[in-house]
């Protein structure tokens, strides 16, 4: 008999799992920083990283339109709490872009195990690049998993954020073309 342990995955339609966290904005309860709003929850596998820095980046400059629809922004990655706030200091130290919203100091690996972002076949000490779009009843309306080496970025095009998925394989945009306070709409193209 196999003695893997089996960690169950949130699934869309799911409450979506709560916890209690630090943040770089202090602590958290998600059930509470999700009350009355979505909530787009992704996970970056490392700070300090130019990969990571950059998808931080994009949601940074973005954030005014999630503001402006509702939509509240969280990060995640194993990193310590100290790691995030040099991280986000460097960042706005260097390019004068403040990642402006809560990113989760999970060095126990408890919530990226609560939401799946660990994944043995990928790596045992590093989340995959995950979002969760979140309703503003708690609900997951759409999860997507992809690998560490695969980056992403984001830039607007025509009023709304177009997130681009970079591999030496594929080439994905994302398109978020409506989100209101129950309706979610997107556009994939391969």
């Amino acid at each position: 008999m196999n003695n893997q342990q089996v960690n169950s995955m949130p699934r869309i339609g799911d409450k979506a799992p709560d916890f209690e966290a630090m943040t770089t904005m202090g602590k958290i309860r998600f059930s509470d920083y999700n009350k009355g709003r979505w909530v787009i929850f992704f996970s970056h596998p490392a700070d300090f990283t130019p990969v990571c820095t950059t998808e931080m980046t994009g949601f940074a400059k973005e954030k005014a339109f999630f503001d402006s629809r509702n939509t509240a922004l969280l990060g995640l990655s194993i990193d310590s709490i100290h790691a995030h706030i040099a991280w986000v200091n460097a960042v706005n130290e260097k390019t004068g872009v403040l990642f402006n919203f809560p990113i989760v100091a999970d060095l126990d690996m408890s919530v990226a195990k609560l939401y799946g972002m660990l994944q043995p076949g990928e790596s045992e000490t590093a989340t995959v690049r995950a979002v969760f779009f979140i309703d503003p009843e708690g609900i997951i309306r759409l999860i997507m998993y992809y690998p560490l080496n695969i980056g992403r970025s984001m830039e607007a095009k025509d009023g709304y954020p177009f997130v681009h998925f970079h591999s030496h394989v594929i080439f994905t945009q994302l398109e978020l073309l409506a989100l209101s306070s129950n309706s979610l709409l997107i556009r994939v193209s391969i």
